[in-house]
């Protein structure tokens, strides 16, 4: 049986995110989708409510599985009997960023590590978790950014906290 990793925060969680999902569901036997905290990012859901956010999305695909992991991902996928990692590519930049941390993976593995690098949605390239939180911050819509099961929740718990940073 052919996994693949799909790391991220998924803070929250887009309409991107979730197409990437979807997509690597129907290309590989088994995508785990795999929540981290990044050492250089801070959060507004704690990692519990992103967990819980992308498995309410994907609880009707029988191949996604949903987990969670701290410090490197190439010890993660050593754990879990993995060598590939699924990436979504929106922009250029995304490309610099993705291209460098897939070489990386594959020094620190001698090669043992795939990347595989999956082209956004059009539909979909212009969205980011931090343009979601920084419409959010203004009091925007973001109506058709992230998906729409999530989006009373999302402002709900926004406003609750009063549109700062996560607190633990």
């Amino acid at each position: 049986m052919k996994s693949v990793v799909y790391p991220g925060s998924f803070d929250p969680i887009t309409l991107g995110h979730l197409d990437i999902m979807e997509r690597s569901a129907k290309v590989f036997d088994k995508v785990i989708v795999a929540v981290l905290d990044n050492v250089n990012k801070d959060y507004f859901f704690s990692k519990k409510e992103r967990i819980d956010m992308v498995e309410a999305l994907t609880k009707n695909y029988d191949n996604i599985e949903v987990c969670s992991f701290d410090g490197l991902l190439i010890n993660f996928m050593q754990e879990i009997d993995s060598n590939i990692i699924i990436k979504g590519l929106r922009l250029v930049n995304d490309f610099e960023y993705e291209n460098n941390m897939a070489n990386m993976n594959s020094h620190l593995t001698d090669g043992q590590i795939e990347t595989v690098l999956m082209i956004s949605n059009p539909k979909y390239s212009f969205i980011s978790s931090s343009s979601v939180r920084e419409i959010l911050h203004f009091g925007g819509d973001i109506t058709g950014l992230v998906p729409d099961v999530l989006v009373k929740y999302i402002n709900k718990r926004f406003k609750k906290n009063g549109g700062g940073k996560q607190s633990e």
